[in-house]
């Protein structure tokens, strides 16, 4: 892992995100990009004074969903953190390097809008740009072709487990030598009218209006749902020798990787937490890991009260007495769920506590459940060594998604 790229709604950039994460800051606040007055929630993680001119042609903004924006300007953020530039007159170069980003919706406003078009002017009034500026895909076609990187490019769109997809699978693509080097992670932007009405319906989003930056408390007793949040996570993967070749800045080594499928409900997980047991369980025998050796886990951590729940068992399940030693924390409780964007948000912060040997907090925790009794970090970073993180992604649909994160020892 040789550079990260993090914009939420607690920074604009890699740092200004870690440091936020570090000192406890809640990105939440009442929603501005549209009236929810009307709406059961009207709060939201939104990315402030985010100015996509800063980084994209201004001809060519309007071409791109928000999404894409922000998995250009995060992609940015990774690539100059790792000090690189893929020479387009060297092909052999070019064509081993590849892309892989996900979302779990995509150019949510832009459907919105162009539907509204649509209904008030007929078809002539759609714009040329609806469907580039949509598909999922397309945040990985721009940041392909702004690196010059002709290698494999995909895009995952496995709801909250598309980054972490994107991430495991682009190792994956890189252990079987179809690339030197990944850009990789996810983007989402789907705070807009019919995804936080569409949430409000299935029940899943808080309804403290009226306190926003409380609202997301992951394994809190008075959790009452998930506050979506948006933004990007994008990460820098290298096969070693390349990196060294290079010179480039090792962050941290990626260990291991798996994915499960529950098998069980298009929106809620087993009781027993058997998909996500599962996934923690493989993803350390393919790092070849026992429980006992990691130090950290960013866990899915969603601040819905089943969710939680079930994660905490499976945790237990997975780690059996090492779970109560083990430092796990939710960083979503300060980010708000990015959905798609989750899972690279949350690998990029494994990586920086790793880096600062630093475990970020779980803020808002202040009434504990007894269903709910593991080390959440509680309110606070804590200084701990860190050799290995690990971090958890789960989805609708039941996919699931663990990736493990080690130390560098040069």
């Amino acid at each position: 892992m040789t550079g990260a790229g993090l914009l939420t709604s607690v920074g604009i950039g890699t740092e200004a995100t870690w440091e936020a994460i570090k000192r406890g800051t809640s990105g939440i606040s009442p929603i501005t990009s549209f009236d929810a007055t009307h709406f059961s929630c009207r709060i939201a993680g939104e990315v402030k004074d985010f100015d996509p001119a800063a980084y994209i042609e201004k001809k060519e903004i309007k071409k791109m969903g928000r999404f894409i924006q922000f998995a250009i300007a995060a992609s940015d953020f990774a690539v100059a953190g790792a000090g690189l530039k893929i020479d387009p007159s060297d092909t052999d170069a070019a064509e081993r390097a590849g892309v892989y980003i996900g979302s779990g919706i995509g150019g949510f406003e832009v459907i919105e809008r162009e539907h509204k078009k649509l209904l008030e002017g007929g078809p002539g009034r759609i714009s040329p740009f609806f469907i580039p500026a949509t598909i999922v895909n397309l945040a990985s076609g721009w940041v392909s072709i702004r690196a010059g990187a002709k290698g494999p490019n995909s895009a995952t769109a496995t709801a909250c487990t598309s980054s972490a997809h994107s991430i495991g699978d682009s190792y994956r693509i890189i252990q079987r030598d179809d690339a030197d080097l990944m850009i990789c992670g996810g983007a989402e932007a789907a705070v807009t009218p019919m995804s936080i009405g569409g949430f409000a319906a299935l029940r899943a989003l808080s309804h403290r209006n009226d306190e926003p930056a409380r609202a997301s408390r992951p394994w809190d007793a008075g959790r009452d749902g998930f506050i979506v949040g948006e933004g990007a996570g994008i990460l820098v993967l290298e096969e070693l020798e390349h990196a060294r070749k290079r010179g480039a800045p090792i962050l941290a080594e990626v260990a291991g990787y798996a994915t499960t499928g529950d098998a069980f409900h298009i929106t809620s997980p087993p009781d027993d937490g058997d998909g996500a047991y599962r996934v923690m369980k493989l993803a350390l025998k393919d790092a070849g890991l026992q429980p006992s050796q990691i130090d950290y886990i960013n866990a899915h951590g969603t601040s819905t009260p089943v969710g939680d729940r079930i994660e905490t068992i499976a945790i237990k399940r997975a780690f059996g007495e090492h779970a109560k030693k083990v430092a796990v924390s939710s960083t979503k409780s300060m980010t708000g769920h990015l959905l798609g964007g989750a899972g690279g948000i949350e690998a990029g912060i494994c990586v920086l506590a790793i880096r600062d040997q630093i475990a970020p907090p779980t803020i808002n925790y202040e009434i504990p459940d007894p269903e709910c009794d593991l080390d959440y970090v509680p309110n606070h970073a804590r200084p701990i060594k860190i050799n290995y993180a690990l971090t958890n992604s789960f989805g609708f649909g039941g996919p699931n998604g663990c990736l493990i994160f080690k130390k560098f020892d040069s």
